[in-house]
This record gives structure tokens, sequence and C-alpha cells, in this order.
């Protein structure tokens, strides 16, 4: 890949002007004095604009620039549309589930509110757990992100940028807490759209040829309809991205804090479309790339495209993944401190009284040390992703079945959940996506299909989601033939 480096001290001048930035709006724009309420879900009177920038924004990482176009290069046009579906789909879920939580809890604050009505605390507990984990990989994937960024473009260490970023966002977030996260969000989706326009007429430009003619004819098996791949990749990324944004609390924070159910549905409405065209873009180019360099970096295929030797070019990129990264570890460690304070005395009896605020910064600065650690060792973010994925898609279909049927057995419903996380944990490959716990461990490849070593993820989201519904069913038909 031809790129111009930039230089250590470049790189993190652009971190700390961006950093700076948002620390003074930040500042400028807290409160001094906010309740535990309106520190989670603000005056609850966003606008059609607030809502919509704060979704996409938040929904929008720096994941976007290695994820989509990282999985469209195996699995073909099918992983874009699974992954571009699966991040607008549960914007469009919520359009139906949102409106009726809101009206079944007018001061509710997360979706813990309806999990702990329904079905009791052991269940609330599992969930707490399973969003608090997918939370946390999701911070750590985003921090991973942007420090490999800097690594790659400037051979910066990964745990200089993994600080900085970090330092960066606690210093306005924690101050601020939801409203805050929401102004902030208004300048960062502004900006990501730009840039999004501009790595778009970019790639586009420097292209000889129409770029859906050119990879169709260096790689057609990618836009095959007969591929096999493109379907089982598509529908992998649809169902673990869906199913796993279920569960994001600074989703639930929105469709709380929206002035009324018809900003939140306009609200729903557009983000998702947002998101689905900006995730396409990203996922679109990782196809451009490969068609043009087979032996491509998966995670750097953006990247390959959008590098020169024009400087201006790299520090636009870096200002896109700075502010992708901002809008959205902002959400998760204000949506990571909303979950305790609301749900805090479930988890540890520390969590109690007026000064649960305080206790929860002092935990999540513990658990920003914890993920700096963890992001500058540079693991896989794709990898990360997949791993959350799947535990919050052996939930997804328990708990909003229980939305349907309110005598839902809290017993069935353990069950259902915890089966479904063994099951797929099973069959999840490991970071070579060659074997997995049973398949080239307890069982012996050579004893089964190809089909099955060569789909082991697709797999194990199929038997996360369905191991659960096989037995809410059976249930189901047991109860009616009583």
């Amino acid at each position: 890949m031809e790129k111009t480096q930039l230089t250590s001290q470049i790189s993190l001048m652009v971190i700390l002007l961006v950093g700076f930035f948002f620390v003074i709006l930040g500042y400028t724009n807290s409160k001094k004095n906010t309740n535990n309420k309106s520190y989670i879900v603000g005056n609850r009177d966003e606008t059609i604009f607030s809502l919509t920038a704060s979704l996409s924004a938040s929904a929008l990482g720096a994941w976007i620039l290695f994820g989509p176009a990282s999985a469209a290069t195996w699995g073909g046009i099918g992983a874009v549309i699974g992954y571009s579906c699966g991040t607008a789909a549960p914007m469009l879920f919520l359009l139906n589930f949102g409106p009726k939580i809101r009206k079944e809890f007018p001061q509710g604050m997360s979706i813990t509110d309806f999990v702990k009505k329904r079905f009791g605390l052991e269940i609330l507990k599992i969930i707490i757990i399973l969003i608090l984990f997918y939370l946390t990989i999701f911070l750590i994937a985003e921090v991973t992100a942007i420090a490999f960024l800097l690594n790659l473009i400037s051979n910066t260490p990964l745990w200089i940028t993994s600080g900085l970023t970090l330092i960066t966002c606690l210093l306005y977030v924690l101050k601020g807490g939801f409203k805050l996260s929401i102004i902030t969000d208004k300048y960062q989706f502004s900006i990501i759209v730009v840039l999004i326009f501009f790595s778009l007429f970019l790639i586009l430009n420097n292209l000889e040829m129409n770029s859906y003619k050119l990879i169709s004819k260096n790689v057609p098996n990618l836009l095959s309809e007969k591929n096999f791949v493109n379907y089982t990749a598509g529908l992998t990324f649809f169902i673990a991205v869906a199913a796993t944004n279920l569960f994001h609390q600074g989703n639930w924070q929105r469709v709380f804090a929206a002035k009324d159910n018809s900003v939140l549905k306009k609200s729903l409405i557009y983000s998702s479309i947002i998101s689905f065209l900006i995730v396409f873009w990203m996922g679109y180019t990782g196809l451009i790339s490969f068609s043009l360099e087979p032996n491509v970096n998966p995670d750097l295929a953006f990247f390959s495209l959008i590098f020169s030797n024009n400087s201006f070019v790299i520090i636009i990129i870096l200002i896109l993944a700075l502010v992708l990264t901002l809008s959205t570890i902002d959400t998760l460690i204000n949506a990571i401190s909303s979950l305790i304070i609301i749900n805090g005395k479930e988890i540890n009896k520390y969590f109690i009284g007026k000064e649960i605020k305080n206790k929860v910064n002092k935990l999540i600065l513990l658990l920003s040390f914890f993920v700096f650690i963890l992001a500058s060792k540079g693991y896989s973010i794709l990898y990360l992703f997949l791993l959350a994925d799947l535990l919050c898609c052996a939930a997804v279909i328990t708990i909003f079945y229980g939305f349907i049927n309110k005598k839902f057995d809290f017993k069935i419903a353990k069950i259902s959940i915890i089966s479904g996380l063994i099951s797929g944990l099973f069959f999840f490959p490991n970071q070579t996506f060659q074997s997995s716990i049973l398949v080239g461990n307890i069982i012996s490849q050579d004893n089964l299909s190809p089909l099955i070593s060569t789909n082991l993820l697709f797999i194990s989201f199929l038997v996360a989601l369905f191991v659960p519904l096989i037995i809410i069913m059976t249930y189901c038909l047991r109860n009616s033939f009583r």
C-alpha cells in the first residue's frame, strides 16, 4: 500500500486538537448540577435533528473504517448488504417496540426496566452482565481501532493513542452525561457526513473505470448470486449486528429521550437510512480494494484506496477516525455509567446511596484502565465484535418474545438464554476461523463435512439464535396441549 506516513508528532497534534475541541465544547455546554435521571436521559425533549444525529453518530464508530470493508473481501456483496441491513435493522425494530415500551414505562431509562418487570431479578442479572460485556468489548474495539490506525499512518505506539483517546473522552463525558453526549454528537455527525462524502468522491474519481464493472471484471465471485459464502456472510453479519444493537443501552437512552413518539419514529427512520448508506459504502470500498489488489490486508482495505502521497488526505481520514471514535466511546461510557446507576443495586450493594454517580465514575475510571491495557495489545477488531455479538444474539429471541407473551416463564427464559450461549460458543471459531471448541477439537474435522468447517461463524450465530427459539416453541406447544 503506497502511502505517505505522518510523523508521530503531527498525528498526536491532530489528536490533541480534535480532543481539545470536544473537551472545550463539553465544558461550555455541561451543567454543574444534574440529577441521575437527567444524567441518563436528559430532559426527554430531543428533536428530530438532535436525535437523528445522535443515533447515527453513536452507531457509526471507527469500526466502519475496518469491519465492513474487511468482511467484504471474503464475504462479497452479501456481507456488505448484511452488515448494512444489520446496522439499520435495530432502529427499524425500535420503530415498533420503542413507542410501546415508552408507553409502558413513561419514566423508563433502559431496556432493563422492561426485563426486570417481565422476568425478575435473576434474568435481569444475566442481561445486565451481557450488556456490560458487549458495551465493554465495543469500547475496547473502538479504542483499538483508532490506535491501530495511528500506528498504521505514523508508527505511533498503540498505548499512546489508546491513552490519549480515553482521557479526552473521559474529561467531558463524565462531567456532562447523556445531554452532553447528545450535544457533541451533533457536531460529530456533521463532520462524519462531510468526510464520508469526501472519501466517496476521492475514491470513485481515482478509478479508471466504473467501480461495479471493475469488481465484476476482476473478482466476479464477490458479486455472484451463486456464491454460497455471499449468503452465509450476509446472514451472519445481519444477525450479529442487528441482535447486538437491540441491547445497546445507548440506543435505549435515546428512545426514552425523544420529545414524543412522532419525533422518535422519524429519527429512527432517518438514522436507519443514513447508517445503511454509510456502512454500505464502507463495505463497498472493500470490494473495490480487493478487485484492485487481491493480496490486500482485509483490515486495511478501505485505507489502501484512500491513502496516497498526499498528507492532507491522511490527516482528513485521521480526523474522520477520531470523530467516529469519540462519538461512539462517549456514548458507550455514558451507556455503561447509566446502566450501573439504574441497576447498580442489583449488581452490588456498593452502588446504593446519594453518592452513586461518584462511585460509578470511579468504576468507569478503573474500567477505562482495563480497556487501555487491552486496546494497547492490538487484538483483532472484527473478532472482538463478533464474540460480543454472539452473546447478545443468544438472548435476543427470549427477551423480545417476553414482550409479546407477558406470561412467559422466567425459568424457561433462563434455560433458553444459557442454552443459546453454550451452544453458540461450541461452534464459535477461533481467530483463524478454521476450528472451534467442538469442530476441530472435540470432534475431528475429518469426521465432518467441509461445509461445516468453512462456515463456523455462520453456524455459531444460527445455533445461538435458533436453540432458544426451539426451546421457546417447545414450551409454547407443551402449554397449548394442557
